[in-house]
């Protein structure tokens, strides 16, 4: 939004972001760094997240903000579908006039917040233990949110979808079969599906058939260090993001060579 777009700082290499709002006409700066890269999956994982600001807020609008919050960030990332039990997310306030109540500073602190914390979810999910890429899947048109979330969950947590990714293969039957298995219903027949990147946008399947496409383009766009996939089911207007990573011969050296 807005209100979030003012970067203090974001390092690439690094784990954390920050951001300058105006609250009760007063600057201030929220805050976040985090920890992760494997064992990394939806809900109990072992990443750690801290995000501070100097905005004053109340615990139970602070709780409000979080909690509704990771949702749509933290819960949205796998790297390789292993759970742990001990992750952790830590929102810290203090300082400047207090907000106590929904209302305009409050929906400014919460866009400011999901900034921060969309921008932690995609590093943790780009540094995941051998990762070469990022991968985004973005389902569209979709009837409910619950709908767009168990889809996009999905295919960024299909083991063969994400070899493709790090193979730079453009198979869109693993998207669309990690989609049907995913318990939620859609029409196979009616989802367009997309590939972007930094390098271009290109249009891989129309109405569940295959479009005549560059293989070569295709590829180009899929050898970036951030891929999007992006399905369109064409059933209403919900949407949602999940972020995950390629599947590496790395990945399974640095889980099978730990002890030497």
């Amino acid at each position: 939004t807005e209100a979030a777009k003012a970067i203090m700082t974001t390092d690439t290499k690094k784990k954390e972001v920050a951001v300058q709002i105006e609250i009760g006409g007063k600057t201030v700066t929220v805050g976040g760094m985090c920890k992760g890269s494997g064992m990394i999956h939806p809900n109990m994982c072992t990443m750690l997240g801290f995000v501070t600001t100097d905005a004053k807020i109340s615990k139970k609008m602070l709780q409000e903000a979080l909690s509704e919050d990771v949702k749509d960030t933290y819960n949205m990332v796998s790297v390789d579908g292993d759970t742990s039990t001990n992750d952790t997310v830590l929102l810290l306030a203090n300082e400047n006039p207090e907000i106590t109540e929904k209302g305009e500073d409050y929906e400014t602190f919460k866009a400011a917040l999901n900034y921060i914390n969309t921008t932690l979810a995609k590093k943790i999910a780009g540094d995941g233990e051998g990762a070469t890429a990022l991968f985004e899947v973005k389902i569209i048109g979709a009837e409910s949110k619950e709908q767009a979330v168990t889809l996009s969950k999905s295919v960024v947590t299909s083991s063969l979808t994400k070899a493709a990714i790090y193979g730079h293969d453009a198979n869109w039957g693993r998207i669309l079969c990690a989609m049907g298995y995913s318990g939620a219903k859609f029409d196979p027949e009616k989802v367009d599906l997309f590939f972007e990147s930094k390098a271009g946008k290109i249009q891989i399947i129309e109405n569940g058939v295959a479009v005549d496409y560059s293989e070569e383009e295709a590829t180009k766009i899929l050898s970036e260090e951030a891929v999007t996939a992006i399905a369109d089911v064409k059933m209403g207007d919900a949407t949602a993001t999940a972020w995950g990573c390629d599947l590496t011969y790395d990945y399974i050296k640095i889980n099978a060579d730990y002890r030497s």
